[in-house]
């Protein structure tokens, strides 16, 4: 019986021996499974992270940032289309906002190195309860790597080097350079980059002065910046502004007697600021110098601030004045085109040869050679050449300033007697001997004081001025004074019949506004990087063309020019101060000019057509240039008599 006892009891023990021996090499198999998973995870991690490295993390600061275009004042006049920011340092954001932001973003901020592992814990539970992609877990950090960095779209190894290179960036920058990078980056709806920028437009004051209410309201639209935005939706943004102030008050990061008042305070949201991009000639040739001035790279990052010599009153004088005045030639009886308005803009084929009747005009600063306007034709939308910097055309008697001062310089008096008879073969170079010019108004006298023949601008007489003193010496004049490089060396040099552009011939008449020296014409005085660093300073430059004394006999001649002369008609259209200038016509009465100039600004205008005809009978500079010129200077004396 013995026996059959113990039997049992050796059956018995086999079974545990089994289950232990089971039980521990599951263990062991999961204890493997485990190192190599989690060894696994290391060598993926290192390889993220490795990645991570080849990321260049200064591009953490380097964003693109609207380039602001200043007028002469320094104020602001446009900005170049792009990401409409302003980059500021950390100690120029309220710190309402900082602690509003990480109360709505990143609360474990700085407690985590990148990545935090109980945001993440907390996100997987609440998206399982609620069965669906609820709510995030990407830090601070890990946003700016997302933002700063083109890694991919949804997916885990999206995530995975998001996540390695947050690790990274907090390795190598303090809390607060991340702060700051993150807020001068993310996008606050509206068309707002960077904390500053939304702070100006939202609320009309930098991110330094925003109060608790503002910065929360502001920290409370990141999530959906178009939908939360106050200019959209009020009532949202001041719903998302509330909930993220009590979500303060449980952090801490207030007090309930804050918390209350800011809950009751009533958003001040000023208008919707309007686009301030101007579209003209004028930011067009601010811009076309800005190209040539600085390297690509600074100008495609933005952040640029762009100080030119623009006066804003001014510009749009004088393409108020182009317009109306040549709408008005239009009207006039014997005027036989087409006018603008029989075309449609779509139905124009060559917006560099408009078939209606076009002008320009450039305004510089006597005291700098800064210009002040340019406007390049009649309609920027319609056609962008400008034919201010571009067009070139025949300058007829606006030359002849130029060569009565070379004579001047070459000993003539004013009061010179120059005879105003029909010219002869004799009188001419052997090669000229055919050439016979005619006066305007085909009349022809005697001998008359050389003044007069700039005054009434008598072609015979300037002819007879330029021989004598040396074709020679004019066309040095001419071509120091920069309105060409190659003037020709014939007596027709006299009366204009080369080709110029309106700016380098406006700003060759500077040379009489100042006294004999000619001024550099420039748009842009100074461009600055978004750090202040200087990128680009104009150089100002001056040359002496005549002696002050020949200058000051061109000028006074000038002036007579506009009180009795051929641009006697300048009181008649409304010019009201001392101004001297010259009438300019030529052939056929296809081109008009007026250039002249007061103590302040030297304006220069051309009326014609883009395909040189006859704009009308007695079309002459006089009667069609000059009452925009009249225009522009009135405009600008009304600037200093204010």
């Amino acid at each position: 019986m013995s026996k059959a006892r113990r039997k049992p009891q050796k059956k018995s023990r086999r079974p545990q021996r089994h289950r232990r021996s089971f039980t521990g090499r599951l263990l062991r198999a999961g204890f493997k499974i485990a190192f190599v998973s989690v060894l696994l995870w290391a060598v993926i991690a290192l390889g993220f992270y490795a990645w991570a490295l080849t990321f260049d993390l200064q591009a953490l600061g380097e964003m693109r940032q609207r380039s602001m275009i200043l007028d002469k004042n320094g104020k602001f006049y446009s900005r170049l289309s792009g990401e409409n920011r302003v980059v500021v340092p950390f100690d120029q954001v309220s710190n309402d906002f900082v602690n509003a932001l990480l109360a709505r973003e990143d609360t474990r901020f700085y407690s985590h190195h990148g990545i935090d592992p109980i945001g993440i814990s907390r996100a997987i539970v609440r998206n399982f309860i609620a069965w669906g992609f609820r709510e995030g877990a990407s830090t601070i950090t890990q946003q700016l790597a997302r933002n700063s960095f083109s890694l991919g779209g949804k997916t885990l190894r999206r995530k995975m080097i998001e996540a390695a290179l947050a690790y990274r960036i907090e390795t190598e920058l303090s809390k607060e350079e991340i702060l700051a990078a993150y807020m001068n980056r993310i996008y606050f709806g509206s068309g707002y980059y960077g904390v500053e920028t939304a702070s100006q437009a939202y609320f009309d004051k930098p991110a330094a002065r925003m109060n608790l209410p503002e910065a929360a309201m502001l920290a409370g639209l990141i999530r959906s910046p178009n939908r939360f935005s106050p200019f959209n939706h009020l009532e949202k943004s001041v719903r998302e502004r509330d909930a993220v102030l009590r979500r303060m008050r449980v952090l801490n990061l207030i007090t309930a007697g804050e918390l209350d008042s800011a809950l009751t305070a009533t958003p001040s949201i000023p208008p919707r600021p309007r686009s301030s991009l101007q579209n003209n000639w004028a930011m067009a040739s601010i811009l076309s110098e800005v190209e040539l001035a600085i390297d690509q790279d600074p100008f495609d990052l933005g952040g640029l601030k762009i100080f030119t010599t623009i006066d804003p009153v001014l510009q749009k004088a004088a393409e108020r004045s182009v317009r109306r005045r040549l709408d008005s030639v239009e009207s006039w009886p014997g005027f036989s085109h087409q006018p603008m308005k029989a075309f449609s803009a779509g139905s124009l084929e060559n917006l560099n040869a408009i078939p209606y009747l076009e002008g320009a005009a450039v305004v510089i600063d006597n005291s700098t050679g800064g210009i002040s306007a340019i406007v390049g034709g009649r309609d920027y939308d319609r056609s962008k050449f400008n034919r201010a910097l571009h067009g070139r055309r025949q300058i007829g008697s606006a030359v002849k300033p130029f060569v009565y001062a070379t004579a001047f310089e070459h000993g003539l008096k004013p009061n010179t007697r120059i005879s105003d008879a029909r010219l002869t073969p004799a009188e001419m170079p052997t090669d000229q001997r055919n050439y016979d010019p005619a006066n305007s108004d085909r009349t022809y006298g005697g001998d008359r004081p050389a003044a007069e023949g700039l005054i009434y601008s008598r072609n015979t007489m300037t002819v007879r001025v330029g021989l004598k003193t040396g074709l020679d010496a004019i066309a040095q004049s001419i071509r120091r004074a920069g309105i060409t490089e190659t003037p020709p060396r014939y007596p027709a040099l006299c009366l204009g019949a080369f080709e110029a552009s309106l700016k380098d011939l406006t700003a060759g008449y500077t040379t009489f506004a100042t006294g004999g020296i000619k001024l550099q014409p420039y748009l842009i005085t100074l461009i600055t990087d978004s750090r202040g660093k200087i990128l680009f300073k104009a150089t100002r430059g001056k040359l002496r063309i005549f002696s002050p004394k020949a200058t000051r006999m061109t000028t006074a001649i000038l002036e007579d020019v506009v009180t009795r002369g051929t641009a006697s008609q300048a009181r008649r259209y409304g010019l009201r101060h001392s101004a001297a200038g010259k009438t300019g016509t030529t052939n056929d009465y296809q081109d008009a000019w007026f250039v002249g100039f007061d103590k302040h600004l030297t304006c220069g205008v051309w009326v014609g057509f883009d395909l040189p005809k006859k704009i009308i009978t007695g079309g002459s500079g006089g009667a069609l240039a000059l009452p925009i010129w009249v225009d522009i200077m009135e405009a600008g004396q009304g600037k200093h008599r204010n």
